[in-house]
């Protein structure tokens, strides 16, 4: 016998029906996917199988993409050896139940100290399965040294990429290519494990993706985190992650333990190494319930490099970014940021500028790009002088951009850093002239509506940029070490609507092109975008972003745009989509909310602000996409990131919301979580903020609005 409902809703409809050797089956059908991503998924079923032992699958038709374990549904180690669950005791459901929507099973664990009741519940909802698995136990004393777990395996994922958000990024190959053991690295061969505390990721799921023949597949588990309760471990997590088999991918989380490059009981502590996490194993007393909520979703069917985008549509849709009215107001940022400019101005009469370093560190210097960003602070003042009402920051705008087009250039481009105390200059590299050069070039286009402005300095200066690195990238042995000179193709876009020189089109065209073919299908992630690490990095998504972007705004041809739509999709990978509930510390102090707020990079684990630099392209982008939600994390990212802001309208460079650091006390792995690093606060983190601001500004966009 088997019984038929229905249920509508705007997204999804849900039909219990019978399949082969089947209890119960769910069915849906989904109306929307982002660009790029699957588009053929309909009918997707939870079975659970006749047979004894009972098995649940999440499939399509007569395909089980994820199945519970041969071993059993449930899995519990009671146990610790080595620095990993040991004595593991598996089962598989007794009963299944239908209540409305909800498919229940139910079992129980004999364990030596008595039984452990296990119910799992299940239901559809827009487009995935969500799974409630509540642990309940019965015996009269403590249940020491136990792990609990949520496992699927997915049959046929051998070698599958995973992607981690913000961790791991199609198993970090640049990080491992280039030597750089500080990164985790996970090649899907068999026997590779990773786990990471889930306050780690960026957004709280892991997914897969692999080849079957000239089929693209992916699957992503999605999870509600929180701390383990009955941890041995203060402020101990529960872990998500993988295991590669020979033929398979096994998805599970876990109460506690980590794992990472052939290690158990580490974490990705410091920047260059990992660190002991030893003893994550849980204490239940008897009666105690715990339950953990998980999503369960499949893409039967993508393309290359594009199995992680449906999954954070869902993670945007699961922990939604629409409201900021918790966060501080987009005017008073502005304000604040621009005051603390005025800190940072050095008024000197032939060689004013904005100082790169914090004052307790000796000298005076003006740096282009990265940490200095020197050249976009000129913008901004230009942009955002009507707007403060002070006509002093034209002024501080025209001179520091008229010193900084002094810069000497050489074959290799110009040079970045100005020493104020002995008039000299250096340092060369890609990402920093990129910027540099875009700074630039928003500045003429800015100058060129003010009265008074002269912008023939700044505009020789950067017609020469744009010759030296056009040519140098039009040479036939053009060979990009990685994508730090997709920064180059904005400014050469800009350079040729500035000049109408057809080498700066053809040369952005080429690097467009060229990063495109490199990286889309993420065989190779978009990396080398920051200048102290070597590996997948979201600076490295952003210059692919900022360049397709540009691209399409110049030609409007929409391969540009499907190309600006991936490389965006890899740089949010890094933002973080919910509020990280944070120890006591720096960060609760001040009731941080981390939605928003961006990981640096595989290496560098930390928060940091930089994703405000890219908002004004997130809210483009939701035009060119009509996609409101882009726009709504846009305000979010902006408005967030002004949380930390200080009497001085200071903020610290890196926020420890997870079990890393890089200054301070690093000795004691447990004492990282919830620390802020707020001295060293390079002007990068204020240019930011007022080079989005006068984006905005010029897109007559408000973010109080």
């Amino acid at each position: 016998m088997h019984t038929t409902t229905s249920l509508t809703t705007s997204l999804t409809s849900f039909v219990v029906r019978h399949r082969h050797l089947v209890a119960t089956t769910l069915v849906l059908c989904i109306s929307h996917f982002p660009a790029g991503a699957a588009r053929a998924q309909s009918g997707l079923e939870l079975t659970v199988t006749d047979t004894v032992p009972r098995h649940v699958e999440v499939g399509t038709g007569e395909r089980a993409w994820l199945r519970s374990p041969d071993e059993g549904l449930w899995s519990i180690a009671t146990d610790w050896d080595a620095g990993w669950p040991n004595g593991w005791v598996h089962a598989s459901p007794d009963t299944v139940e239908r209540q409305g929507d909800w498919t229940i099973v139910s079992g129980s664990l004999q364990l030596a100290g008595g039984a452990m009741h296990v119910r799992d519940s299940y239901r559809l909802e827009h487009g995935v399965v969500r799974g409630i698995r509540r642990w309940t136990w019965t015996g009269t004393d403590v249940l020491p040294r136990c792990t609990l777990s949520v496992r699927w395996h997915v049959p046929g994922a051998a070698g599958a990429r995973p992607m981690m958000p913000g961790i791991v990024v199609y198993g970090n190959p640049a990080g491992e290519k280039t030597g750089n053991h500080a990164v985790i690295v996970h090649q899907g061969r068999p026997g590779d494990r990773t786990f990471v505390e889930e306050h780690r990721f960026a957004a709280p799921w892991t997914s897969i993706e692999w080849q079957e023949g000239e089929a693209c597949r992916a699957v992503a588990i999605h999870t509600v985190p929180a701390p383990a309760y009955g941890a041995n471990q203060n402020d101990q997590w529960w872990t998500l992650g993988l295991t590669s088999l020979a033929d398979s991918t096994e998805l599970a989380c876990l109460s506690g333990p980590t794992a990472a490059n052939g290690r158990t009981s580490v974490v990705k502590a410091l920047q260059g190494k990992f660190l002991e996490y030893p003893d994550t194993w849980l204490d239940l007393r008897p009666g105690a319930v715990v339950e953990k909520t998980f999503y369960l979703e499949v893409v039967p069917q993508t393309v290359p490099g594009s199995g992680f985008r449906q999954p954070l549509q869902t993670a945007m849709r699961l922990h939604p970014l629409g409201w900021a009215g918790d966060l501080p107001r987009y005017d008073d940022i502005v304000r604040e940021k621009l005051r603390f400019a005025f800190t940072r101005f050095r008024d000197r009469e032939q060689d004013a500028g904005f100082e790169m370093f914090p004052d307790h560190v000796p000298g005076t210097r003006y740096v282009m790009g990265w940490c200095g960003q020197a050249d976009i602070a000129g913008y901004a003042m230009l942009a955002l002088a009507d707007r403060a009402g002070d006509p002093r920051l034209v002024d501080m705008g025209v001179r520091s951009l008229n010193l900084l087009a002094r810069s000497p250039l050489n074959e290799n481009g110009f040079l970045l850093e100005y020493n104020a105390d002995d008039g000299q200059w250096s340092g060369q590299d890609p990402v920093s002239q990129g910027q540099g050069m875009e700074g630039f070039a928003r500045a003429i286009l800015a100058g060129r509506k003010l009265a008074d402005v002269s912008t023939a300095p700044w505009e020789d200066f950067f017609r020469q940029a744009c010759a030296v690195h056009a040519a140098r990238i039009l040479r036939d042995d053009w060979r990009p070490v990685n994508t730090a000179e997709a920064f180059f193709i904005s400014p050469l876009c800009k350079g040729y609507q500035l000049f109408g020189n057809a080498e700066f089109k053809d040369a952005a065209i080429k690097a467009g092109t060229y990063y495109a073919r490199r990286h889309r299908d993420m065989s190779e992630p978009y990396w080398g975008g920051t200048l102290d690490a070597n590996c997948e990095d979201k600076e490295g998504a952003w210059a692919a972003f900022q360049g397709f972007l540009a691209l399409y705004e110049l030609t409007r041809e929409r391969t540009y745009l499907d190309w600006a739509a991936h490389a965006m999709d890899v740089t949010l990978s890094y933002t973080v989509l919910w509020d990280i509930d944070l120890p006591a510390g720096r960060l609760r102090d001040h009731g941080l909310k981390t939605r928003g707020w961006t990981i640096v990079s595989a290496q560098n684990q930390h928060l940091d602000v930089f994703g405000v630099v890219y908002t004004p392209e997130l809210w483009r982008m939701g035009d060119y996409l009509k996609r409101d939600d882009l726009k709504r994390l846009a305000a979010v990212m902006f408005r967030s990131c002004g949380q930390m802001l200080d009497p001085y309208g200071s903020q610290g460079e890196q926020i420890q919301q997870t079990n890393f650091a890089q200054h301070g006390d690093m000795s004691n792995v447990f004492r990282l979580r919830g620390g802020y690093s707020e001295s060293w606060t390079v002007f990068w983190i204020t240019a930011h903020f007022l080079n989005a601001a006068a984006e905005f500004q010029r897109m007559h966009v408000s973010l109080d609005d």
